[in-house]
């Protein structure tokens, strides 16, 4: 991705002109708009291709962080406030960074570079052979060599993302939902309510069960039938 649209949102006036001219100083960043309120945030969502929101979270009528909840495969965020109590609540939205308030070039730049890094690795199509995904974990970017991923475990708000050659899975405060998302469907496959497989790492299939190294997997009903067309068209190859 060579440019990154963006959209700023913040109620304060001095606020919105700082990060402007932070973005207009940083070359692969394009200023799509500005807005004063998480409302007008939802209109030019609509009707603007915008990549990327530098998101106030204190703001009258909608809050930036009940605007992030709301957007399905929306823009990523990088929140901006004055307020260190909601780095955590930030995370758990899948924002890409959380930068506090009074912060310098310096700092916004190292948090737009996330954003590019991120949105590069997961602007490649599904049915290509995406080769790795960047997952936070200990507010840091993780890049994860998806050949080396055996399987996913959700936990909550939590994702355990094991790997082969390696004992300790990466725990990653991500959904399993967004993981899923950004996974390429022809490689990876949601199991049961709390895996996601890579299909090609699969040892053993007995009844409903799945086998990967010395773990097994149950295959749960409401995925049965998609994980039994994935079998129906290896057997036809």
């Amino acid at each position: 991705m060579t440019t990154i649209n963006c959209l700023i949102v913040d109620d304060e006036p001095l606020a919105l002109s700082l990060i402007e001219g932070y973005v207009q100083k940083t070359p692969f960043l394009k200023l799509v708009g500005k807005c004063t309120n998480a409302f007008e945030a939802l209109e030019k969502i609509g009707s603007e291709k915008i990549d990327l929101l530098f998101l106030d979270i204190q703001m009258p009528g909608l809050t930036g962080m009940e605007l992030s909840r709301s957007l399905t495969n929306g823009p990523k965020v990088i929140f901006t406030t004055a307020f260190e109590e909601y780095a955590l609540e930030g995370f758990k939205v899948d924002a890409i960074d959380y930068l506090l308030k009074p912060f310098n070039y310096e700092e916004f730049l190292k948090s737009a570079n996330k954003a590019r890094e991120w949105l590069s690795a997961t602007s490649g199509s599904k049915e290509t052979d995406q080769d790795a995904l960047f997952v936070k974990s200990e507010y840091k970017l993780v890049k994860i060599d998806l050949q080396r991923v055996l399987y996913i475990e959700g936990l909550k708000d939590y994702a355990k993302i094991y790997l082969r050659d390696q004992t300790r899975p990466v725990m990653t405060l991500m959904s399993l939902k967004s993981l899923e998302e950004q996974l390429p469907a022809h490689q990876f496959m949601r199991i049961h309510r709390s895996f996601i497989v890579r299909l090609d790492k699969i040892d053993l299939i007995e009844r409903n069960k799945v086998v990967i190294g010395q773990t097994g997997i149950t295959i749960a009903d409401a995925y049965k039938e998609a994980f039994q067309g994935y079998l129906a068209k290896k057997s036809m190859k």
